[in-house]
């Protein structure tokens, strides 16, 4: 019908068999979603090797377009684009099924009045290799979990397979990590960020026992891997009922680390590695982004946290760059708190900001990852309290050593008491905002790396238990904890949220899923992203029916929209 190459077009006698027994989902031969559902384009996915296909994911990209959008085959091998999600004119088609790719490129005409029907022939790839998921290669590799676990801090800045596809031995490793312990959060391979100043030094062997296990597991001495490629099973059932939207960005160095999505509708997102604030209008895909001025130039720049207050206001923090900020969506303009002097090290670093209560008291919280610590910032005077939880405790040796324990992300309860995530270990902690007084909280299950979570109007913090595999929930008024497992080892989850309806998403770092449990019954629905996808904060925009999942792709210059259509 189209011409193109790629495309498998069924002769007479099998059209009559597939009428007959798809009868329901015909229409004057051409396939159709039920009637109340008008498609755009359609048809079949099949392989030589499993004939009819579930779970592909179906992309199409409009030339000229930053938006490309993507569906899923269901269990008889059909994909089908809503009639008003795709605008007419020329699109590029891509799949994801690993292990497969399009026998050749695919390009169809979209016209809103005649709606396409295009079959795509999958083949069988050679290599698997480029495909796999970090959490594939943690399948695959052999290995303890602690050596596994010790390459989480990786996925940060880049995929896993830079690790198991290189040929460096047990030195080079060494020297490769030493390199990486360099870099500053917010880098990436496109915009490396080294520290600068006064930074903690770094002893070389004590990478040592992890890079003999990374020379023994890549290619530095066999020219193919001595275990098998372990790959996940693609998606069926509920998993592939969604629409994914992913907005490319105009700048490709662009880091979008949280995404969060205002009360017309508009989304902002923080950039990791550079400083703007950025705003996406989902309707038509045009990115605004506005530039924050540096607070100490020459360190290394971006913000992580974004969070909106009561007035409407979009507070971030600043990272290495020493401070937060506040955007007026209304003047677009910025107010800076940069850091006192007298608490502005070299390492000093606000990842996390917490404007929720500050009508309460007037103040406003931060984390300092560089001093595993606490600013507390009163807005009519300027003044910044400081808060060290884990020398308090007496835990660690002193000054910058805290035992391992750290303070990530942060959240207020409605009277403006402070809790926050022990990444380094196991616990919650909390910071009375009347007394100062510090407790810390251990979670049920060990060393489960809390990382980042999120206060609910009943004063429930949920969180992500990274390295736990887990999602959990903390009942602040009676201080107990309740923990959900999500279903994929190696998820590592790195923020979690709970929907209008009770539903708890969150999103992997590792497996390019995005998780939605029920902790009703346990049971979860992972939805797969078309590319691989590095997540962070995690967003649900409850204002639409079903809900509206939102992410950053971290690595990959684009925001991500997930429409679940149940």
């Amino acid at each position: 019908m189209h011409g193109a190459k790629g495309v498998f077009m069924l002769n007479r006698r099998a059209v009559i068999m597939v009428v007959g027994a798809l009868a329901m989902l015909f229409s004057g031969g051409v396939l159709r979603l039920p009637a109340e559902e008008p498609v755009s384009l359609t048809g079949h996915i099949k392989s030589d090797e499993e004939g009819l296909m579930e779970g592909v994911a179906v992309s199409a990209r409009r030339a000229g377009s930053n938006m490309t959008l993507t569906v899923l085959s269901n269990a008889k091998g059909v994909y089908s684009f809503p009639q008003n999600r795709l605008d007419a004119g020329q699109y590029s088609i891509t799949v994801r099924a690993v292990g497969y790719d399009l026998a050749s490129p695919v390009t169809v005409a979209v016209s809103p009045q005649s709606p396409a029907t295009v079959d795509l022939q999958l083949r069988k790839v050679a290599d698997i290799s480029s495909q796999l998921t970090n959490a594939e290669w943690l399948m695959s590799v052999p290995g303890t979990e602690q050596q596994k676990n010790g390459v989480s801090g990786c996925v940060s800045c880049h995929t896993l397979q830079r690790l198991f596809k290189s040929g460096h031995d047990a030195d080079e490793f060494v020297q490769v990590m030493v390199r990486m312990a360099g870099y500053a959060p917010g880098s990436n391979p496109l915009k490396p960020q080294r520290r600068v100043g006064e930074i903690e030094p770094i002893n070389p062997e004590r990478f040592r026992k992890q890079a003999e296990w990374l020379a023994a597991v890549n290619l530095s001495s066999v020219s193919r891997w001595e275990y098998a490629l372990k790959t996940l099973p693609r998606p069926t059932g509920r998993a592939t009922r969604v629409i994914i939207t992913e907005y490319d960005l105009p700048r490709k160095v662009a880091m979008p680390h949280d995404v969060i999505v205002d009360a017309s509708g508009m989304a902002w997102y923080s950039d990791f590695g550079s400083q703007y604030l950025g705003k996406l209008d989902p309707s038509t895909g045009k990115v605004t982004e506005y530039p924050i001025s540096e607070f100490k130039s020459g360190f290394p720049q971006g913000s992580l946290d974004i969070e909106i207050d009561k007035d409407g206001n979009i507070w971030q923090g600043m990272m290495l760059q020493g401070g937060i900020v506040k955007f007026d969506p209304r003047t677009e303009k910025f107010q800076t708190f940069p850091l006192s002097p007298n608490i502005n090290s070299d390492v000093a670093q606000q990842a996390m900001v917490m404007p929720a209560s500050f009508t309460v008291d007037g103040k406003v919280w931060m984390n300092n990852v560089g001093i595993r610590g606490i600013h507390r910032l009163d807005l009519a005077s300027g003044k910044f309290e400081t808060f060290r939880p884990y020398q308090a405790l007496g835990l660690g040796s002193g000054g910058m050593d805290t035992g391992g324990h750290s303070v990530y992300g942060i959240a207020a309860d409605s009277r403006n008491n402070l809790y926050f995530m022990d990444f380094g270990s196991e616990n919650i902690g909390r910071v009375d905002a009347q007394t100062g007084k510090i407790k810390l909280l251990p979670t049920p299950t060990r060393d489960s790396h809390p990382r980042r979570g999120h206060m609910d109007a009943q004063d429930r913090l949920w969180f992500a238990e990274y390295l736990g595999d887990k999602v959990a929930v903390l009942d602040t008024k009676n201080e107990k904890f309740t923990e959900w497992a999500v279903p994929t080892k190696w998820t590592w989850p790195y923020d979690v949220v709970p929907d209008k309806n009770g539903d708890l998403w969150t999103g992997s770092m590792s497996t390019d899923r995005i998780v939605r449990l029920n902790p009703k019954t346990g049971q979860a629905v992972e939805y797969l992203l078309p590319r691989s996808t590095n997540v962070r904060r995690v967003f649900v925009d409850n204002s639409t029916t079903p809900v509206t999942f939102w992410v950053g792709n971290n690595n990959g210059a684009s925001v991500i929209k997930l429409e679940p259509l149940d």
